[in-house]
């Protein structure tokens, strides 16, 4: 028999909701209040089905974080606290947005990544972070088409969620860590617009492991950093040739406009897109607030900021 526990989270929690700095919702006021909460459907068709269940809202880190200590491994003789991979607890998580859910994995990578001084053997190479517990997704808005669970065609009914809790596979899926302490599970647009929709032109260096897509002395309208395919498009160009989040590697896409001379016709302006694969990105602002969407969550940064790939390390209950 599985113990199952339903997580919701609100208004408050990772580090504060729609805060760029942390892992907040990322303004799911109008979402959390949906009256058809499916919850309580999937309760039930995982008792149905012989699960003991517990249903808990958490309003903070460290609401999250007591959830999460449930799932911890017997003591290590190196104290490092540790999943259990033999547990028969099981979690969904009950998610408005992606930024919820990545509150959930952040206070996973948090709790279960240990320090770079204290890197046990049995850590797999080029991770960071051992495998962390699967979970399942449950979004509030069942016919929603662009979220995570919808990109990676995972169970979205209360009924179809509760199935692959119980009897489904697990797949394990990359997850992007950055230097600012959070994660990212689906992808971040670097960039912003002005009060009529238009991108606003900024300066940065964009380096994919040894590739450099711009070199800061140019403008730019645009940066993806993909994991998935979330921001695979934009102002109708195709950025993100891929966005699989299984292949070990990050998606990056710079939009450039270049002026071409014509000969007798002046100049006119087209737009380039570049693109790189690779372990790991960064990008360095060359003046001022750079504004970023990560996982739908709004934030700026004036300081450098770097992804890179943990191959396999956050897994999901699927069908």
């Amino acid at each position: 028999m599985y113990d199952v526990v339903l997580l919701s989270l609100t208004e408050g929690s990772g580090d504060g909701c729609g805060s760029g700095s942390g892992s907040g919702c990322g303004g799911c006021n109008a979402v959390c209040s949906t009256p058809r909460d499916p919850a309580p459907a999937c309760a039930d068709a995982l008792r149905e089905a012989g699960a003991r269940v517990e249903t808990v809202r958490a309003g903070s880190d460290q609401e999250i974080d007591e959830v999460l200590a449930r799932f911890d491994g017997p003591a290590r003789p190196d104290g490092l606290t540790w999943p259990d991979s033999e547990t028969k607890l099981r979690l969904v998580v009950v998610s408005a947005t992606d930024g919820q859910l990545r509150a959930v994995v952040r206070r996973l990578v948090r709790r279960y990544a240990p320090p770079p001084s204290k890197r046990p053997a049995d850590l797999a190479p080029g991770r960071t972070v051992p495998d962390l517990p699967p979970l399942a997704i449950l979004p509030l808005d069942p016919d929603d088409t662009e979220d995570l669970a919808a990109q990676l065609g995972l169970p979205r009914t209360p009924a179809e969620v509760a199935a692959a809790v119980m009897n489904g596979t697990v797949r394990r899926l990359d997850l992007l860590r950055n230097d600012g302490g959070s994660v990212t599970l689906d992808g971040a647009l670097l960039g912003g617009s002005d009060d009529d929709g238009r991108a606003v032109p900024w300066r940065a260096r964009v380096e994919v492991d040894d590739t450099v897509l711009t070199d800061g002395e140019e403008p730019v309208l645009a940066c993806v950093v993909g994991n998935a395919a979330r921001y695979a498009e934009f102002d109708g160009l195709r950025l993100l040739a891929q966005g699989d989040p299984t292949d070990g590697r990050v998606e990056v896409a710079v939009v450039v406009p270049v002026v071409v001379k014509q000969r007798f016709k002046g100049t006119k302006v087209r737009v380039e897109v570049r693109r790189a694969r690779g372990r790991a990105v960064s990008v360095l602002p060359r003046e001022g607030d750079l504004r970023f969407l990560d996982d739908g969550v709004a934030g700026s940064t004036s300081r450098k900021r770097s992804w890179w790939t943990e191959p396999g390390a956050w897994a999901v209950y699927a069908g």
